[in-house]
């Protein structure tokens, strides 16, 4: 179908799940769009020539190089996986483009007690550069239901891609994605990564390679963690080449659910830049956050820190705020947007102002 109809689609219930993940379902702010739902096909199309968006079966058939890339980018880190998937995306944006306006992507779980398995491919030709947002959402229909998700990203010598992955899962969902990122010369990759909904287990540990001197990778979260909820999340970076820099940044707060952040950074070279840093609160006694921080390197040239600190919200703050008239509520609510800070994405304005939204209704309800 075309995404021109993909408003009258989904019933109000599940448009509200959708646009929680960042869909734009008019698609007036948006360059392509990619929808499935549990197993099929929904929409897929580019608005601008320079963009190839296809599932991934169509393009196993019409895509002449596309076995140069599946897999590869788990080939080159060691990682198993599974090749046996129901569906996936496949994007590629052309050499030299600049597409200012993001492309999106949506994986929909509707029916009860699926396994959704997808294996996504990202290509960003030579000097290309691109915003893609991915949303991962499920109908409150969709009980113990699982998300399996593979992504392969390859960005190729002065290319740029921006990658925002916004989960709206329900309570009761399994979710474990696995990516892998191969990063050359010139080339920056910033993967953003926000969960704000209840979720029953995240389990995620995507890793970056900066293949080429001057790469650059950035991961970001943002993550509030319900009561009976695990989250345990990380970021790796490896850097194969000198002249290389990285972050690892971690905003997480806890609601009563248990958070595990990690992240690993490895210098295979000298000269390398990099930071990683975990910052949280804790907002109940049943909650728990626990940061893992490693720096590993052989070689005396190098610039690498990491810094970690976990608390909860001052009793002052709060008293402040509500000398002005606020409730206790607003006054917690305000504090926590003001630290999960969304200028740390690096994202165009319009998409910025979006997952504000999304981020003060979901910690309102939530709250």
């Amino acid at each position: 179908m075309s995404s021109k109809g993909l408003d009258a689609r989904f019933s109000t219930e599940d448009k509200e799940k959708i646009i929680a993940a960042g869909m734009d379902l008019t698609n007036d702010t948006r360059k392509g769009t990619f929808v499935q739902e549990d197993s099929d096909t929904i929409v897929s199309e580019s608005f601008t020539k320079d963009v190839e968006i296809l599932s991934v079966k169509e393009a196993a058939e019409k895509i002449s190089d596309f076995q140069e890339y599946w897999g590869k980018a788990f080939d080159a880190i060691g990682k198993e996986y599974d090749e046996e998937t129901d569906g996936g995306y496949f994007i590629r944006v052309k050499a030299g483009a600049k597409v200012e306006m993001p492309i999106q992507a949506c994986m929909f779980i509707k029916k009860q007690g699926i396994t959704q398995k997808v294996h996504n491919v990202i290509i960003i030709e030579p000097g290309a550069s691109v915003y893609l947002i991915t949303g991962c959402a499920s109908a409150k229909a969709a009980k113990e239901s699982a998300h399996l998700g593979l992504s392969e990203f390859y960005v190729k010598a002065g290319g740029y891609l921006n990658f925002t992955m916004i989960h709206s899962w329900d309570n009761d969902v399994v979710v474990k994605p696995m990516s892998a990122a191969l990063v050359e010369e010139g080339a920056s990759f910033i993967s953003n990564y926000i969960c704000l909904d209840p979720v029953k287990d995240i389990k995620m540990y995507p890793t970056a390679v900066l293949r080429g001197e001057r790469a650059r990778a950035s991961f970001n979260s943002l993550i509030v963690s319900h009561e009976g909820t695990l989250q345990d999340i990380g970021s790796r970076v490896i850097f194969q080449a000198s002249n290389t820099q990285a972050e690892i940044v971690s905003r997480v707060v806890s609601l009563g659910g248990k958070i595990v952040a990690r992240g690993h950074l490895n210098a295979c070279a000298d000269k390398v830049k990099a930071h990683l840093e975990c910052r949280g609160l804790i907002l109940s006694e049943r909650g728990n956050i626990h940061a893992i921080p490693e720096l590993e390197t052989g070689f005396r040239d190098v610039d690498m820190s990491h810094e970690a600190a976990i608390g909860k919200i001052s009793k002052e703050e709060i008293e402040y705020l509500c000398s002005r008239g606020i409730t206790e509520e607003e006054a917690q609510s305000i504090i926590i947007r003001g630290f999960m800070d969304v200028d740390i994405l690096g994202l165009p304005e319009i998409i910025k102002n979006e997952v504000k939204k999304i981020e003060e209704k979901t910690l309102r309800e939530g709250l």
